[in-house]
């Protein structure tokens, strides 16, 4: 998702995930708590008459990610145990991407159901029930800065059936899966190509040598087979500028270090949100 600053907004090929969210009962202590982490600032996406309220993530005044849940939490409500950050597909038309989702053998949990100006989102589940979202968008293009510290770095498929879930997304989007070796590479053919004409013309240039898998321009996530105890799920990560600052901040904010992992490439934090949802805390550490 490497993105060059630019001022054209950056849009997103059917196919391609576009755009992240969460939805836990108390939008006020999210917002302190990833405001904090990540410097998000906020502002608010739905009327302030509406129950359901939406707010929008922005770093420089850019579009990151979404929070929403009800307008006011109820302490009465037990505490959440299923929250989870929500990845979502950009479509073209939601109608026919939901008709693909059932004939490639998923469900639907939300028809298309418009987000006011935004667009329409559809939530479903993939043939092997993982949930994700698809979005068809209209004033909200996606998210509009990526892969610098704060902001969504990739959103990575945990699967228990790679040739389930590669046949389902490859049947319903037109993926492409590579398998690397070390690791196995979600791809949108054509991605680095929409990328190179808009908002990253040198993207081709700095994604080649011989340290770079081949097609790593369209590259738009990681499948990985789910670890010891871990339900089937679409993990988000986000870029950070220090893993281990990072870390330290989230247990100030309230939040749980789960596990860290150092690589060739990455140092990674698996960090645990006050709210209970997991997400992954990646410092970009190449090799010198």
């Amino acid at each position: 998702m490497t993105q060059e600053p630019t001022t054209e907004p950056r849009t997103y090929p059917e196919g391609v995930t576009s755009w992240i969210d969460i939805e836990p009962k108390d939008i006020e202590a999210a917002k302190s708590f990833y405001g904090g982490l990540f410097g998000w600032s906020f502002s608010d996406a739905t009327p302030p008459e509406t129950p359901f309220r939406y707010v929008i993530a922005q770093i420089d005044g850019k579009d990151v990610a979404g929070i929403g849940g009800p307008r006011e939490p109820s302490p009465s409500e037990p505490p959440q145990t299923d929250l989870t950050w929500n990845t979502y597909v950009a479509v073209d038309d939601a109608q026919q991407a939901a008709d693909r989702v059932r004939a490639a053998g998923g469900r639907i949990v939300q028809p298309p159901t418009p987000a006011g100006e935004g667009g329409v989102s559809v939530v479903c589940a993939d043939s092997s029930g993982v949930e994700f979202g698809m979005f068809q968008a209209n004033k909200r293009l996606g998210a509009q800065i990526t892969n610098t510290p704060g902001t969504w770095n990739f959103s990575d498929l945990h699967t228990a059936d790679a040739a389930k879930s590669t046949e389902f997304y490859t049947q319903v989007f037109g993926w492409a899966v590579d398998d690397l070796g070390f690791a196995t590479m979600i791809r949108r053919p054509g991605y680095g190509d929409h990328l190179a004409a808009t908002v990253d013309p040198g993207i081709h240039e700095r994604q080649s040598g011989e340290f770079v898998p081949p097609g790593f321009a369209d590259a738009i996530g990681w499948m990985a087979p789910v670890a010891s105890g871990e339900s089937p799920h679409w993990h988000v990560a986000f870029t950070v500028a220090d893993r281990d600052e990072t870390a330290a901040a989230a247990e100030r904010l309230g939040g749980t270090v789960v596990a860290r992992n150092d690589t060739e490439w990455t140092k990674d934090a698996v960090i645990r949100d006050p709210h209970g949802a997991l997400f992954t805390a990646s410092q970009f550490t190449p090799p010198t």
